[in-house]
């Protein structure tokens, strides 16, 4: 297809929210739509000019699944978590009306004053979270084949497609080798219910309100340190890794309390905790330059260095992980110098946190 006929079918498909919205609202012909910023996906969001606010959402079902988003959002409420409400949906078309949680996220108030007394509001949502009863036709089990599949996508996207590194069979060896190292460590795990990515881009805050939660329908069954690292190893943004490991520890011990899991000594709560992040940031390492090359979405790109420097940092930290930090380091690293987003990512983080007035 076209990018003509690509950009008409897009305007089409807003028209028609426009006026689908207008009947929910009860507005006239039409409703003026205002454009947000969306999610790594195919979903669309608009704010409308109604009141109060709401926040329209164009999610084509030919790649989305509309009728789960609202069955996830429904059953999240019902157990206390404040997803958006969804006020109207025609899942057939994929056009839905949510509740306006605003536009402050998580990320735009964390500083070294706010970081402790906000984490702790969001950490708890997350004990919330892990608290929610089991639902298999609802929430998929975050299966060792889903786990992998997502991590392959680091040898397609970043290295094949990106920088254009030719696979060899030894490349390939390795890369599965520490893939099966991390995929044993995460089938060790307790399971809860897993959002996927729970971090400060997706938590939302109004004074009084407890944080609301967005972005929320690729919710799974899996392993309980998983939304723990997207959180403390946030793609966006960085802390000191000592306060890192406190905030995870603390966690595991409320988590035990809370019954999520059974008490485990500390060393190997860091380790799940790390190798699982590293499961994570390995898919963003390839998720990242697939939204760049195949979605046309390049604001992703500035922050590989982070990521690269949290996996690196894991890799060099576990004895069993190094030949993969120095694979990296030998075939991928040189590579990823020559591109124009690139910066040292030995200090990736750190003008971050100078630049939003985060201090160590």
């Amino acid at each position: 297809m076209s990018e003509r006929l690509e950009r008409d079918g897009v305007d089409q498909r807003r028209s028609g929210l426009s006026r689908w919205c207008a009947r929910a609202l009860k507005s006239g012909n039409g409703t003026p739509l205002q454009p947000l910023a969306g999610d790594a996906g195919f979903r669309r969001y608009f704010r409308t000019g109604s009141r109060p606010s709401m926040i329209a959402v164009d999610s084509p079902p030919e790649f989305t699944d509309p009728q789960r988003f609202v069955a996830v959002a429904d059953y999240l409420r019902r157990h206390g978590i404040h997803t958006p409400m969804v006020a109207a949906a025609d899942t057939e078309q994929g056009f839905m009306l949510l509740e306006d949680l605003g536009d402050t996220q998580l990320f735009a108030r964390l500083d070294g004053d706010s970081v402790a007394g906000l984490y702790g509001e969001v950490l708890n949502e997350l004990l919330c979270l892990q608290q929610i009863p089991a639902q298999e036709d609802l929430f998929p089990l975050y299966s060792r084949e889903l786990l992998l599949n997502e991590m392959r996508i680091l040898p397609e996207w970043l290295a094949e497609n990106m920088l254009g590194y030719r696979l060899e069979a030894a490349d390939l060896a390795l890369l599965e080798d520490t893939f099966a190292l991390l995929l044993d460590s995460a089938e060790e795990q307790p399971r809860v219910l897993v959002h996927r990515d729970y971090h400060s881009r997706n938590l939302m805050l109004r004074d009084g309100e407890r944080p609301g939660v967005v972005d929320f329908q690729d919710a799974v069954w899996g392993p309980v340190t998983y939304d723990l690292v997207s959180l403390l190893r946030d793609c966006y943004v960085r802390w000191p890794q000592d306060r890192v490991q406190r905030w995870a520890l603390c966690y595991a011990v409320n988590a035990e309390v809370a019954g999520i899991m059974e008490a485990v000594p500390a060393q190997r709560f860091l380790r799940w905790f790390d190798w699982m992040g590293l499961q994570r940031h390995i898919k963003v390492l390839g998720l990242f330059p697939r939204l760049h090359l195949r979605d046309g979405k390049d604001s992703y790109l500035p922050y590989l260095p982070l990521v690269i420097r949290y996996a690196l940092e894991v890799a060099d930290r576990y004895p069993e992980l190094r030949p993969f930090a120095e694979w990296f380091r030998s075939r991928l690293l040189p590579l990823l110098e020559h591109c124009h987003w690139y910066r040292d990512y030995r200090s990736a983080g750190d003008t971050d946190r100078q630049i939003y007035g985060v201090t160590q």
